[in-house]
């Protein structure tokens, strides 16, 4: 029990380094300075680096296939609010994921073949998310062919680059979950239909603005 209490602290320190300074800027001796051991007894845990990050990414695998698997729980709009919630949770927790991604594609393949059918997973279901409140009479039928997969891509860019492109452009407002739903419902808004616009209203609206007040 103590060896994984330690190996857990260890992946714990490691994410709030990677977190703070990015993947390539953590050496080892940082992570054992983090939580007071020596780096013989990281050394112990992790042979190496990699295989910390490799750990890291078991988990973040983990916590990433849980949010895909919480798709349509709820019949109706509050289902994608409740997944987007995750989402940002999960931004939260781990922006380097998203800021180095670059960085664990050239250099942690593994890693990226990981990922990639997250990414593909996660793409789809939002574009069936379309169908869906289309078959429900919430969404217009399409405007022409393959608006609504374009739609799903933009969405997709914007949860995955959400913090990315706010460091960028130096604002401050990433944390704000409100404003992250309210950007990801403005691209999906303009195709409600009457009964669309009034599920929103009704369901999704106050929740915006309860998150919103609390901010």
């Amino acid at each position: 029990m103590a060896d994984l209490n330690t190996k857990q602290k260890i992946i714990k320190a490691s994410i709030r380094l990677f977190n703070e300074n990015g993947l390539a800027n953590v050496r080892l001796q940082q992570i054992a300075n983090e939580i007071g051991i020596s780096p013989g007894n990281l050394a112990y845990h992790f042979r190496n680096k990699e295989a910390i990050i490799e750990a890291v990414n078991e988990d973040l695998h983990q916590e990433a296939a849980e949010i895909l698997s919480t798709y349509r729980i709820y019949p109706n709009l509050i289902d994608f609010d409740n997944q987007l919630s995750k989402y940002f949770s999960f931004i939260q927790k781990y922006p380097f994921y998203f800021l180095d991604m670059l960085e664990i594609q050239r250099h942690y393949p593994e890693i990226q073949s990981k990922r990639l059918p997250q990414v593909c997973k996660m793409i789809s279901q939002i574009h069936k998310r379309f169908d869906f409140n289309q078959n429900r009479g919430l969404i217009q039928a399409e405007p022409q062919p393959g608006v609504y997969k374009s739609v799903s891509d933009a969405i997709w860019v914007l949860i995955t680059f959400w913090v990315p492109q706010h460091l960028i452009r130096g604002t401050e407002t990433f944390m704000d979950v409100s404003e992250f739903k309210q950007m990801i419902w403005n691209q999906i808004h303009p195709y409600f239909t009457e009964q669309g616009v009034a599920e929103f209203e009704q369901l999704i609206r106050p929740l915006l603005k309860q998150k919103s007040s609390g901010n």
